[in-house]
């Protein structure tokens, strides 16, 4: 049949040409049910179909196509009374098989999706992008939306399609530049992937959905049509509890863990999220820990950038398990009275090709200008920040993981590389704000948005910030300027302490104020003090290995260092294998030596440190004022020549504790320490404690002050201590 004799209700060979070739603008407009005049024509593309049936849902036999093209392009006139869900019986010689037509069905989406990705405010995007299986319009299938406004043509492709993206291209709302088809049948487990053509008519290629929710294992990168039954949860009493507490007066001890290491199976393989469950949650919680920090979850392509350089921000790593074992991670996290705080990382991401760089075959999800969109450190691209669906994409991915994980905080990576435009950048290599300054505005509203909305929709969850630099209110209400994040680490305590203990002792009195100085801004923003992975790896040696000195010396100045960071103000967070002194420095690829602790030094650090957590956790004066100045006030603080500190920490209601921390291996007789009040104090904490394989030397766990005659120090008693050496005392007063 040529041009001029085929009927009106036929389709024209050009577009059934574009339909073969994969460029045709408008498929919804020309395949599936069209109503011509008073005639419904029904239009399939079936590669490898020689034969196709058409019928109704309910199994009406609307007959046999015409075949237009040897390819697979069937059309005929159909008896329906409207728009409906259609499937198709094709057959070759090889054998025959059932269609379900997407082109029958009207858009998922609606026009307040379209209002509210517009204007950048929608904060359900994980429920309406990526791919949701659903009931829709009378049939099972796989709702899948995308946004690549400037493509021209995407294809949802997968094994269910042979990967042909000329077979299930995608209706483009306009307004928004969102793609999206629901395709009959699809459901849990199918791999799929998106084919874009760029707006210059080149294929690019294939791209992961950025909305998945579940990826294949790398080193495969197809996304996984996820399991929508719901999670049954049972934390609702944790979460209730969780709502109303005041993180800043709450203690709040962090063991830092990057889960692909933590331990692993016999044969060298990762533990599932199960096995997770059952193993790292209890040690945890009998070490008195009260979060669980876990290095980056969300699905990366390389093992060695630990969850770093993710490209499935919103798919648990397949490295572990599925989803539901992520979940049951959290829930017996919480059953176990533990928070699970999450690494989170919106500062870059990388340029894999099968991830979110030139998405659509522009620079999309990062900016154009190298100089704003790509990161020298770390060869990633920045996220374009001031484009509102950027931001909406990143703000959804926080939302996501407080609302459908149950997550309890989210650590923000690298947050100083978002705020600054010249970070790691020379003159001449980055470009000025509007106002001429190196400050990214846009990055910023963006962090404050992020935080408000966390905090808004989540009570009782918490924002953490890794800034390291002086940018003020990282930690300050958005309502008062800041930036609103809970919490902020502390990387200046960090650098000036381990700095001091990896000094010779006799040299220590000329470097005192390394010890000191935090407390001069310790309330300038809500601390967190870390002592994390960044410290024991790329040739910087584990803690143990920092510490100065033969090998008693090291174990005793690590065990006197913890008292001394568990007696100081903040937050704690220690990184795992550091709680028993690993002696090697972190290494990803294989568990930590837990064999060590068979050794009494290792096992005694590890008593140590579940002794500073219950001491922390039942002594309000070491947390109940962690943030606020009216918790600390030193008592010696510049005994440079002896290495002596001493502090006393409070709370209202509570009674007071006392810290002193001895850092040289001269021990100390009747070393008089200024105190708060006159009585008696126990010794709830000595770091030299034989029960701590230290030498077991100390003031018989008790201590009497007494009163000032001259109050010369402006104190009203003192008590005259024995100083083990090496080591941190914790004192509380006891009037009973």
């Amino acid at each position: 049949m040529n041009r001029l004799e085929r009927a009106s209700w036929q389709a024209d060979p050009r577009e059934i040409e574009a339909v073969v070739q994969g460029r045709h603008a408008d498929p919804f407009a020309f395949l599936g049910l069209h109503q011509i005049g008073d005639d419904w024509v029904l239009r399939a593309f079936i590669p490898h179909a020689e034969t196709v049936h058409a019928y109704t849902l309910g199994g009406d036999d609307l007959g046999p196509l015409i075949p237009r093209d040897s390819v697979g392009f069937f059309e005929g006139l159909v008896k329906v009374s409207g728009r409906q869900p259609i499937r198709f019986h094709a057959k070759n010689v090889g054998g025959e098989w059932d269609v379900y037509d997407p082109y029958s069905f009207g858009p998922v989406l609606g026009p307040m999706d379209d209002y509210y990705i517009g204007e950048g405010s929608h904060l359900r995007l994980f429920d309406k992008l990526g791919a949701h299986e659903m009931a829709f319009e009378g049939i099972h299938g796989t709702h899948f939306a995308v946004w690549a406004p400037n493509a021209k043509r995407v294809s949802v492709v997968g094994p269910f399609n042979d990967w042909d993206g000329r077979r299930n291209p995608m209706r483009v709302r306009m307004d928004t530049g969102i793609w999206e088809v629901f395709i009959p049948i699809l459901g849990t487990g199918t791999l799929y992937k998106f084919e874009i053509v760029g707006p210059d008519g080149a294929l690019l290629p294939l791209k992961a959905d950025p909305y998945a929710r579940q990826s294949e294992l790398r080193p495969k990168t197809a996304s996984v049509v996820a399991d929508p039954s719901p999670f049954v949860w049972t934390d609702e009493a944790y979460l209730a509890e969780r709502a109303r507490r005041d993180w800043r007066r709450t203690p709040m001890s962090i063991y830092e863990v990057h889960l692909g290491s933590w331990r692993r199976r016999a044969d060298g393989s990762f533990m599932s999220y199960e096995q997770l469950a059952e193993q790292l949650v209890p040690y945890a919680a009998d070490m008195g820990f009260t979060h669980i920090e876990l290095m980056p979850i969300s699905e990366h392509p390389y093992d060695p950038s630990w969850g770093y350089q993710p490209t499935g921000l919103f798919s648990p790593t397949a490295r572990f398990g599925d989803p539901a074992g992520f979940a049951r991670f959290v829930d017996a996290a919480h059953a176990a009275g533990l928070g699970v705080i999450l690494d989170w990382v919106p500062a870059h991401f990388p340029t894999d090709e099968h991830g979110l760089a030139r998405f659509d075959g522009t620079a999309l999800y990062e900016h154009l200008d190298p100089r704003r969109g790509y990161h020298p450190d770390w060869n990633t691209a920045i996220y374009n920040f001031g484009r509102k669906e950027v931001s909406s994409f990143l703000i959804n991915n926080a939302l996501y993981w407080l609302e459908r994980f149950h997550v309890d905080a989210l650590r923000v990576d690298a947050v100083a590389s978002m705020l600054y435009l010249d970070y790691s950048r020379e003159p001449g290599q980055w470009v000025a704000n509007e106002k001429g300054g190196n400050e990214n505005l846009e990055a910023v509203e963006f962090l404050r948005r992020a935080n408000v909305e966390a905090y808004r929709l989540h009570p009782g969850t918490v924002t953490i910030a890794e800034e390291s630099t002086a940018w003020s209110g990282v930690s300050a209400p958005v309502f008062s300027g800041g930036l609103g994040f809970g919490f902020k680490w502390n990387m200046g305590f960090m650098n000036d302490t381990l700095r001091y203990m990896g000094r010779d002792p006799i040299h220590r009195k000329h470097h005192h104020h390394d010890m000191t100085f935090a407390a001069l801004y310790a309330y300038s923003e809500n601390y967190v003090l870390p002592l994390s992975h960044d410290e024991v790896v790329h040739g910087k040696g584990s803690l143990i290995a920092k510490m100065a000195g033969d090998d008693w010396q090291q174990f005793a100045s690590l065990r006197a260092y913890y008292g001394f960071m568990w007696g100081f103000p903040g937050k704690k967070l220690l990184f795992m294998g550091q709680e028993f002194a690993q002696r090697d420095e972190w290494n990803e690829e294989k568990g930590l030596d837990w064999w060590l602790l068979d050794a009494g030094m290792h096992e005694g650090v590890r008593r140590l440190v579940t002794d500073l957590n219950a001491a922390y956790r039942e002594l309000p004066a070491l947390h109940g004022r962690d943030n606020e100045p009216e918790g600390f006030e030193w008592l010696i603080g510049n005994d440079y020549t002896n290495s002596v500190f001493a502090w006393v920490r409070r709370t209202p209601g509570s009674d007071p504790v006392v810290v002193i921390s001895n850092m040289t291996p001269v021990p100390r007789s009747f070393y008089r320490v200024p105190m708060p009040l006159a009585g008696s104090w126990s010794e709830r904490i000595n770091t030299d404690s034989g029960w701590y394989s230290g030498s077991n030397t100390g003031n018989q766990g008790a201590v009497i002050a007494h009163e000032s005659k001259d109050n010369g120090d402006g104190w009203p008693a003192y008590a005259d201590l024995y100083l083990p050496p090496l080591s941190t005392l914790f004192l509380k007063y006891d009037p009973d």
